[in-house]
């Protein structure tokens, strides 16, 4: 006897591209009630939206564009804590293994945050201008931080479009500018609190099969680790393919992470990096030279400070990934990290690096407090527009 065909289930959703990133966009309130809280249930639906797991690596039958940088999930909700307006909270879903990482932020989504709010009603009208930028101040769920979202509006509506270019993203919009304050505090789940949770700015990392590497591990944005590239047998100047179609080494690089993560205490096995695919991030870094970015534009040394690669959920990213971003100019900031290093040496306040799709300029201040280093918020310009909204539709 066959089962009985279920109706799929329509949930109102939203599409949207935020900086580099796409992701599907909902109101908590929207979701079915078993998915109004974590667990299980929320994760499996998700999962199924996206398209998730797939053996294929498509994601064909779901919302999902097969990269680390489309395979994500947003729920948003009237703000939780005092002094916000919203609880942002992001989902990174595997593409071929079933399950959803709750462990860090999507940067790049972030700037898609407010005008999502200010679209769904969740901002009271009375404060939005009629013309100009109003602030959204978002609570980050995922890592207890607050983000400032500078969305501009006209005519009452957010300003989509604009002539603000982003490498990694062909058409120009509005920019939106987003502050993320206290950065380097716990910056993810189990991140330990400290900008630098081994208390060293550059330590060795003995990797066993593979070497023994200098390394800055840093919890800033999101928690990463710094190699230099040419430790790596590499130049700086990659681009996807030189990476993603060596599986040898990515393999290294997995391995490389995973005993990085039980360095910074954010796991306590080596088999808990494979379900803690989001974090920490990997990246490589090497001095300014000239390079083809993946659009064919010509990116020289003069034009960046340092060059930074960096993976996510496996394989390297198109761009660079914002929280990415804030790990790198945090680190750069600090005298003596290997992200300082390969960008000259000596204090800075800013950074302007090259990735696989160009470049992107990214401001942080670190400073030492009783002796601990901190940064007190990293400042970068991204840009948002909604793609789709209406239903997504989920097998029941």
């Amino acid at each position: 006897m066959s089962n009985p065909i279920t109706p799929q289930q329509r949930i109102a959703a939203v599409y949207m591209r935020g900086g580099t990133s796409k992701g599907v966009f909902f109101r908590l309130d929207d979701l079915p009630a078993a998915a109004q809280v974590p667990g299980p249930a929320r994760d499996a639906l998700l999962m199924r939206v996206i398209g998730s797991p797939d053996p294929y690596g498509k994601q064909t039958d779901g919302m999902g564009g097969a990269t680390s940088s489309t395979s994500k999930c947003v729920i948003i909700s009237k703000a939780s804590v005092p002094d916000h307006d919203v609880d942002y909270l992001y989902g990174q879903v595997s593409i071929d293994t079933a399950f959803v990482d709750w462990s860090g932020n999507c940067g790049n989504l972030s700037s898609a945050v407010g005008p999502f709010a200010i679209s769904q009603g969740l901002i009271d009208p009375a404060r939005l201008p009629k013309d100009g930028i109003t602030t959204i101040r978002i609570w980050q769920k995922n890592i207890g931080k607050t983000i400032l979202a500078h969305v501009p509006m006209r005519d009452g509506q957010v300003q989509e479009l604009g002539d603000f270019e982003l490498d990694g993203v062909t058409f120009p919009a509005a920019e939106i500018a987003l502050e993320f304050l206290d950065p380097a505090e716990d910056a993810g789940e189990g991140g330990g609190g400290a900008m630098f949770p081994t208390g060293s700015l550059l330590e060795t990392l003995d990797v066993p099969g593979i070497g023994t590497f200098n390394v800055t591990m840093i919890n800033s944005g999101i928690p990463t680790v710094f190699l230099n590239a040419e430790a790596l047998g590499l130049k700086g100047t990659e681009l996807q393919a030189d990476i993603n179609n060596d599986p040898a080494l990515l393999a290294r690089f997995e391995t490389i992470r995973a005993y990085a993560a039980l360095r910074m205490g954010l796991i306590q096995s080596l088999d808990e990096a494979k379900t803690r695919q989001h974090t920490p991030k990997i990246a490589f870094v090497a001095p300014p030279q000239n390079y083809q970015a993946s659009s064919g534009k010509h990116i020289a040394a003069t034009d960046v400070d340092v060059l930074v690669r960096a993976l996510s959920m496996g394989k390297l990213h198109h761009a660079m990934m914002a929280t990415c971003a804030v790990a790198i100019a945090t680190a750069a900031s600090v005298p003596g990290t290997l992200v300082n290093l390969a960008a000259g040496g000596g204090p800075r306040d800013a950074v302007r690096f090259g990735h696989p799709s160009g470049t992107l300029r990214v401001g942080a201040k670190a400073e030492q407090r009783d002796g601990q280093w901190t940064v007190t918020k990293a400042i970068m310009s991204r840009s948002a527009r909604i793609l789709m909204e209406g239903w997504v539709r989920v097998p029941g």
